[in-house]
């Protein structure tokens, strides 16, 4: 997670991150590739210990606030890019029906070629910019921004109403999202 000069210094703390597509592709505009993050979140968070405190997931990016139970955050963020990168990238090959197949595959091959990869292709960029969150008014900051990305980007009027974000658990009583949220 040291890319660009940031790192998760602090295992055990809260942090805010934000993975992006590379080219800011708009991978995400398909149910199926958000499904693909939606069960591997849910994995890291049953196998691997992640605490999901809040999130988002738009068009070409996802936003996080996120810890883990065993202070070992940089491991399970590699581990889930990793995880995510390969699923998104198999599930692009093999749809057919994908309209924008060869040139998402293009722009992912280059990207791993450029950036001198092992892989064959980058699917995420690699500038995460990890950010403790160190206070109560930060935290809160942090999920605002978050939660109103929808309504920002013209999505939704409410930010409870967007599906893909933890807004609807913060806003109505009982649990209602599609992950499982510990509460700050």
């Amino acid at each position: 997670m040291g890319e660009g000069g940031y790192k998760i210094r602090n295992q055990a703390a809260i942090h805010f991150i934000t993975f992006a597509v590379v080219e800011w592709v708009d991978v995400f505009a398909r149910k199926d590739y958000r499904d693909i993050v939606l069960e591997s979140i849910r994995f890291c968070q049953l196998e691997k210990g992640m605490l999901l405190h809040s999130w988002c997931i738009m068009s070409n990016h996802l936003h996080l606030i996120i810890s883990a139970k065993n202070e070992d955050l940089s491991d399970v963020l590699r581990d889930f890019k990793k995880f995510t990168s390969k699923q998104i990238i198999s599930a692009i090959e093999a749809n057919k029906q994908e309209s924008r197949r060869e040139w998402m595959l293009r722009i992912f091959k280059e990207a791993g070629e450029k950036n001198s990869r092992n892989s064959e292709y980058q699917f995420w960029r690699q500038d995460n910019q990890p950010i403790e969150l160190y206070s109560a008014a930060f935290i809160f900051q942090k999920m605002n921004y978050i939660h109103n990305n929808a309504v920002e980007a013209g999505i939704v009027e409410k930010a409870e109403d967007y599906l893909y974000s933890s807004a609807r658990d913060y806003k109505l009583t009982k649990k209602c999202g599609l992950l499982d949220v510990v509460f700050l």
